[in-house]
């Protein structure tokens, strides 16, 4: 299983950024994953996740400004992520997991290396 995050970069306050997680190993409309991001000297967060049935959730402070989905043809998840603000600033990294029984996801072992946004004018 392989995982490989891309789209990172420095955008200004109020821009986009779309990050692409290619997965290899396995297929990703059967799997339930999400995208995490930590902040230097913050603990890592889940930011979205997807499950194997197609429900999303997104962290509150996303505030309806990012989009998980998948590209099937590509086999790759993607986070589009609009109106960034510079509190966004993180690495944002890509995960298999699961969903428990309360419906939230949870972090499995196979990660991507991640990929930095930075938000800054």
């Amino acid at each position: 299983v392989q995982l490989q995050a891309s789209g990172g970069g420095l955008v200004q306050p109020g821009g986009s950024l779309r990050l692409s997680c290619a997965a290899s190993g396995f297929t990703v409309a059967r799997a339930s994953m999400g995208w995490y991001r930590q902040a230097p000297g913050r603990e890592r967060e889940l930011v979205a996740s997807m499950s194997k049935s197609g429900a999303k959730n997104y962290g509150d402070f996303v505030k309806g400004r990012f989009a998980i989905s998948q590209d099937n043809a590509k086999n790759t998840l993607i986070l589009q992520m609009n109106s960034l603000e510079p509190e966004d600033t993180a690495v944002y990294s890509c995960n298999r997991g699961g969903i428990d029984w309360r419906g939230r996801y949870y972090s499995g072992v196979d990660w991507g290396q991640g990929t930095l946004v930075t938000v800054s004018s």
